[in-house]
């Protein structure tokens, strides 16, 4: 839910900081007090284009923020690590901070969790976190995908819907193998014959894993052997063998020290140190001697490496490889005999596979659209019903559930889903998109939201002006659905009703001050007396009298109780 609001330098806002709470948050004022100026800098938060008119007045750039608790939302939890747009600060990443900063010159960036972001990822995550209802252009409900998750939530299927999709999954990743197989198999004869003369060659080749390398580490021994000899030889006279040699010399050398008769440590240790390297020069030797006992002149098989190379060479050239990788492509174009070769049989088993999976995903689907056909029915029902306390007499709601043909399978099954409204009697029912009024809008997407808010996935609704052209009892019930709504999720609700303002748990004040100089505007949060205050002056205009203020604090009081 949407926990805090900062706004800097925005049209006329100078500074806004806005904690925001749980339940039914009602926000009023006078007329051009700035409430839509709330909305429009939310707006911004969720993906809204901006310009330079939204820039305060002689500042150079306007900055808000809005901080959301995520501790309920897993899915969004999940996008943003999938994106890398994770709150670095969080572990738990309970918390999501959208920003934006509008430049003067009408360019502005955006940042998640303090990570630049584009404009469609913050829409993206918006619409995740936010539903706005009213004359705005964040309205889920007017998507096609948002309607059919809606009936699914209500209906209580997701195990069904779960169990559809991975059959979809299932039947398409069959049906992706048959096709490569068939393109493959379409000219299927000239490659078989290409390929059988490849791997008999290769086969009579019989290239084997790391043989290339350890040809060539033979063929430089053999090629080089006379100089191998000299040098070994050569080795071991100096180190070791010669009456001059170096091991001879260090002898003499710790004779020397010994002959000093020394009680000295750093002498002794010096003795001990030529003693270790006399040892290190004996096996020296040693290894030299057992290396050149094992090198001889062998030009039959330097002759046969020679030949052994050349022949990897020919075929490594012919097959665009180079020679160590010629095992590797043996393996592979024997593997793919193999497959043309059996591709007839491999053909009838995939497509047996596939006509299975999607029989599986077929009853699937079949099973999800009764189910949906049944909620979609009784769903109708209870938002019709609403819609007859918000002023809305002799409305209905429908939602279509049907299938086209031929049938569009998706992963989320065959179905078309679409909500249809007649908000008034005789008028036949349009799709919700098409609804003109803005108040009647406001008020199907709050009877919408009465029977499905318990179930809904969006945790911060906001309902703009939802009372418009409704006033008394109908007011009150306006005000009482919010306030149960706000009971599951939270609500934000812009008003002018006292009715609808005395049912929030949480009221805010917005106000405009005007100097001389300056226009600016604030939002109080109202407590006890102050809102008992506002909704009297909502009631009885510039005289508030203790009748009227009485009357408030009743209408305050019974919507405490309800």
């Amino acid at each position: 839910m949407l926990t805090h609001l900062s706004i800097r330098n925005f049209a006329i806002i100078d500074q806004l900081d806005l904690d925001l709470e749980e339940g039914m948050t009602t926000l009023t004022g006078e007329t051009g007090a700035g409430k839509s100026i709330l909305l429009d800098a939310i707006g911004l938060i969720l993906g809204d284009r901006a310009d330079s008119n939204n820039v305060k007045h002689g500042e150079s750039k306007s900055d808000i923020s809005a901080s959301f608790s995520l501790e309920t939302m897993p899915d969004v939890n999940d996008w943003l690590i999938d994106l890398d747009l994770e709150n670095a600060s969080n572990d738990e990443i309970s918390e999501c901070i959208i920003r934006r900063v509008i430049n003067a010159d009408g360019r502005s960036k955006a940042y998640i969790n303090g990570y630049t972001a584009t404009l469609q990822q913050i829409r993206t995550l918006g619409e995740m976190l936010i539903d706005i209802h009213g004359q705005h252009e964040h309205q889920s409900l007017m998507r096609r995908d948002i309607q059919r998750q809606m009936l699914d939530d209500f209906a209580e299927h997701k195990d069904l819907v779960n169990q559809t999709r991975d059959a979809y999954s299932t039947w398409f990743e069959a049906e992706n193998q048959l096709k490569e197989l068939e393109e493959k198999a379409s000219d299927r004869n000239e490659r078989l014959t290409l390929l059988k003369y490849q791997v008999e060659e290769l086969e009579q080749l019989d290239p084997q894993a790391n043989e290339y390398d350890e040809l060539v580490n033979e063929h430089n021994t053999l090629a080089n052997v006379d100089s191998h000899i000299a040098t070994c030889a050569a080795l071991a006279d100096a180190v070791y063998d010669s009456e001059n040699s170096i091991y001879n010399a260090i002898s003499q050398q710790i004779n020397s020290v010994a002959a000093l008769n020394s009680d000295d440590d750093q002498l002794t240790s010096l003795v001990e140190l030529l003693t270790e390297a006399q040892t290190q020069l004996a096996e020296a030797t040693s290894v030299s001697k057992i290396y050149l006992d094992k090198l001889e002149n062998d030009p039959e098989r330097l002759n046969q490496l020679d030949q052994r190379l050349n022949l990897i060479h020919d075929q490594a050239r012919k097959h665009h490889v180079e020679p160590d990788q010629l095992h590797e492509a043996f393996l592979s174009l024997s593997n793919e005999l193999e497959q043309l070769t059996n591709a007839g049989q491999s053909l009838e088993e995939l497509a047996k596979n596939r006509d299975k999976y999607k029989q599986a995903y077929l009853k699937l689907a079949k099973s999800l659209s009764s189910k949906r056909k049944k909620a979609a029915d009784t769903l109708s029902k209870q938002i019709s019903s609403a819609m007859q306390t918000l002023n809305m007499q002799g409305g209905s709601f429908e939602i279509n559930v049907e299938q086209s043909e031929p049938l569009k399978c998706a992963a989320e099954g065959f179905d078309s889903i679409d909500f249809l409204v007649s908000a008034n009697p005789g008028q036949p029912p349009k799709l919700l998109s098409k609804v003109a009024s803005g108040g009647e809008l406001a008020r199907i997407s709050l009877a919408i939201q009465m029977i499905t808010a318990n179930k809904g996935r969006i945790p911060t609704l906001i309902f703009d002006e939802v009372d418009s052209g409704v006033g008394g009892a109908t007011a009150e019930i306006v005000g009482q659905h919010l306030r149960t709504i706000g009971n599951q999720c939270q609500v934000l609700c812009v008003t002018h009703l006292p009715q609808v303002a005395a049912q929030a748990h949480h009221h805010l004040q917005v106000n405009k001050t005007t100097t001389k100089s300056e226009t600016q505007t604030s939002v109080s949060v109202l407590e006890d007396k102050q809102r008992q205050h506002e909704i009297a002056r909502m009631l009885g205009g510039v005289d508030i009298t203790e009748q009227t203020l009485n009357h408030a604090q009743e209408m305050i009081e019974r919507a405490q109780t309800a």
